[in-house]
């Protein structure tokens, strides 16, 4: 008889675990990639070169890489609430910093500090995954992630708020002006988050690593497959999250535009790229991970390949945002591979899966500068995200055939 009240229970609480889930990283995301907006006025107001902005962009994506798989462990181990909370606050502590900041050096200590908020990806995915039972885990985690919409958020608010707000601040400054109020803001907004976690959160959580050895939950990690899937969420996540630093800078640049119109034509790629992934995990639910991603890798070498060529500013904006669309599809179909093949496992092999693909972005930029500088031809970025999505594709075709060729030997 009491199994009967405790599933709407259940369900209630699997809902408050999403819906807290998407804002925190949501809000966690936009805190992170604020430099591909704010890094225009600090560029301009502090004179440093082009390599040296790209720097500053890449260095937060560092920090929300590399502690990824740490990160999606305790969670397995100790519950999403917990570390939810935890990265939260730090995140918040870090805002403020960075709105304080006076020097360059200053800015990158700062900026790597505030990145420690993109390892919410690994937290959200393993807490949904514990959550929700396997036939709704695709939806579920796809549309956690599109908290990758935070991207945007920045790019819609940012330049509005540096107009807005005072140069000298407000309330005898202390509230900052300028584009120092953006990070203050995504302080107090961080800070208020991590009390919502605290207080609406189921209070029981589910731990699915509780009690198991450091070693044992580290096994999956030796295996060629999860470092497959992390090649592929490199082609999704990664590219996307150097083009979601980069994009601001490359409109201002090639096309002269001004900052504000600049971030509003970035923002279709970054909702297409962001929305669709509650979609892109429907159809893997329905169709398996394995043929929609093979579709999004010929989809994405085809636009990559046409954004090798100079266009005028709007074809260049439509051409960008389909490449999105590949990617917001890409993002859920790559990460539903993980519980189908590790499903008490989710936290560690989605860290390292996400942590390598971060790091892929965190690598972009600078590249995607260097590039330029060599060849003299913007829109040799692509010629990056080309190569990565050719070795991804055709790393699958080969798994494939081999599975084809293993079931007609068995039959």
């Amino acid at each position: 008889m009491s199994v009967e009240p405790a599933e709407p229970i259940e369900r209630a609480n699997r809902v408050k675990v999403l819906w807290l889930s998407f804002l925190g990283f949501t809000l966690s995301f936009a805190a992170w990639l604020m430099f591909g907006v704010l890094g225009i006025p600090i560029q301009k107001e502090m004179q440093f070169n082009d390599v040296s902005l790209a720097w500053l962009s890449s260095i937060a994506i560092l920090n929300g890489a590399i502690w990824r798989l740490p990160f999606g462990m305790l969670t397995d181990r100790f519950g999403g609430k917990r570390t939810f909370i935890a990265l939260l606050l730090f995140a918040s502590i870090s805002s403020f910093l960075v709105s304080s900041a006076v020097s360059y050096g200053q800015l990158m200590v700062y900026a790597f500090l505030v990145g420690l908020g993109g390892n919410s990806f690994s937290v959200g995915s393993a807490w949904n995954a514990a959550w929700f039972p396997p036939k709704q885990q695709g939806f579920a985690m796809g549309l956690f992630g599109a908290g990758n919409v935070g991207a945007s958020v920045t790019k819609f608010i940012g330049p509005l708020l540096i107009g807005l707000m005072p140069a000298a601040g407000a309330l005898g400054g202390w509230i900052p002006g300028g584009w120092r109020f953006v990070p203050f803001l995504y302080g107090c907004l961080l800070f208020l988050m991590a009390i919502a976690v605290a207080v609406i959160a189921p209070a029981t959580d589910k731990k699915p690593s509780a009690g198991r050895s450091l070693k044992v939950m580290l096994i999956p990690l030796r295996e060629v497959r999860v470092w497959r899937f992390s090649l592929y969420y490199t082609v999704v996540f990664g590219a996307y999250v150097a083009m979601s630093a980069w994009l601001p800078k490359y409109f201002v640049s090639v096309y002269n535009l001004p900052l504000s119109k600049a971030a509003l034509l970035t923002t279709p790629f970054i909702f297409a790229s962001s929305l669709l992934r509650p979609f892109g995990g429907w159809l893997s639910d329905r169709y398996g991970p394995r043929k929609v991603t093979y579709g999004v890798f010929i989809a994405g070498l085809v636009m990559s390949l046409l954004l090798f060529m100079p266009m005028d500013v709007i074809p260049f904006a439509i051409c960008v945002t389909l490449l999105g669309v590949t990617q917001g599809i890409g993002k859920a179909s790559t990460i539903k591979y993980v519980p189908e093949y590790y499903p008490k496992d989710v936290g560690v092999v989605v860290g390292l899966v996400g942590s390598l693909a971060a790091i892929g972005g965190f690598a972009m930029p600078p590249l995607f500068a260097y590039m330029k500088e060599w060849t003299g031809k913007p829109q040799s970025m692509f010629w990056i995200v080309f190569g990565i999505t050719l070795v991804s594709l055709t790393w699958l075709h080969c798994v494939v055939l081999r599975i084809h060729r293993h079931e007609q030997h068995t039959i």
